[in-house]
């Protein structure tokens, strides 16, 4: 009998080291799994995708690229796919209504997982609640995305060449183009033959050993031209290096705006002719009767007039300067003739 007892605690020893062993290896599992721990230690989210691209359960969930759950269910909601999400309750304060869910990929040729940024802006996102999301810059998926976008955009401008659109669809299939280009390489052909046969300008600085020498001694010039200048000589030069000559256009400048500066204030002659109208119609006036006297004049209106218009009177007042003059000549020639003085005494 106590045998019997002893074999049956024996057993019990044996059952209760096995279930510690059990649930010691299923929580290093839990542990090791990196899928955010026990149950209690983890809460379920949901995200909805057009393409899950071979996602399935059990694939890793990254929030901020490190590891926090996993996937645990994938199910449809009408035409998109709806992707059950347990994450490590700890990253709950990091999953925000400003995070978005992508698609990504444990390697380039790896299963897929979810892809989750971090965010600490917005408001937590409450268990089972839905994590906006989206296409994730630099993902394997945007990859692919805008490579099959531009393969798409490739074909069609292969289409397009071939239906002849375009410069490069035209030299392809149009035959007067192509003639035309044809032309074009045989009329530079032919003008590199006249280069290399001396022929023309080009022709001749290119084979004529003068023509270089005349161009090299230019430059020459040009070359000490400027050198001078660097050095200060000439007008140029002590424009450029002169601090006295650039003083000077400095003050001149000055003297200039001052200048144009007190005839905008309409000091001095030329301001009060720009800005006072009282001296504008002075002006003006005076105008008016100057062109009234020159139209006068043209009319033979008064002496000037007539002089200018009446002949005979131009010739009779030019008869008097002629008599004028030879009485002048006569009085000097004789002077005592017209000077005859007479003395008489009472």
């Amino acid at each position: 009998m106590p045998r019997t007892r002893s074999l049956a605690w024996s057993e019990l020893k044996i059952g209760l080291v096995t279930v510690f062993a059990l649930v010691m290896t299923t929580m290093l599992i839990f542990l090791l799994s990196g899928e955010g721990g026990f149950f209690w230690q983890r809460y379920s989210l949901k995200a909805v995708f057009p393409n899950i691209a071979g996602l399935k359960p059990g694939a890793p969930v990254r929030v901020a690229g490190v590891e926090v759950g996993s996937v645990s269910d994938t199910q449809f909601v009408g035409d998109r796919v709806e992707v059950v999400l347990q994450i490590a309750r700890d990253m709950q304060p990091l999953v925000t209504s400003t995070s978005v869910a992508s698609l990504g990929s444990v390697s380039l040729l790896g299963e897929a997982a979810v892809d989750i940024t971090a965010s600490s802006d917005g408001t937590p996102i409450p268990e089972w609640g839905y994590v906006p999301s989206g296409t994730a810059a630099g993902s394997l998926t945007d990859v692919t995305s805008q490579a099959a976008e531009g393969i798409k955009e490739l074909t069609g401008l292969l289409q397009e060449t071939r239906a002849g659109q375009g410069t490069i669809g035209r030299l392809l299939t149009d035959e007067a183009l192509y003639e035309e280009i044809q032309s074009l390489v045989a009329a530079v052909e032919s003008v590199v033959q006249s280069v290399n046969q001396g022929r023309g300008t080009l022709g001749h600085l290119v084979n004529d050993p003068a023509t270089a020498e005349a161009i090299e001694a230019s430059l020459q010039n040009v070359e000490a031209v400027t050198a001078r200048i660097r050095a200060g000589e000439g007008s140029l030069g002590k424009l450029l290096s002169d601090d006295a000559m650039a003083q000077s256009l400095t003050s001149t400048t000055a003297n200039l705006d001052s200048i144009t500066g007190r005839i905008s204030r309409g000091e001095g002659t030329a301001g009060k002719l720009i800005t006072e109208n009282e001296l504008y119609d002075r002006l003006n006036s005076m105008s008016e009767r100057l062109d009234k006297v020159m139209t006068g004049l043209q009319a033979g209106e008064g002496t000037a007039g007539q002089l200018l218009k009446d002949r005979q009177l131009y010739e009779n007042i030019n008869g008097t300067v002629t008599e004028l003059q030879r009485l002048v000549q006569d009085i000097r020639a004789n002077p005592r003739r017209f000077l005859n003085v007479r003395v008489s005494l009472f």
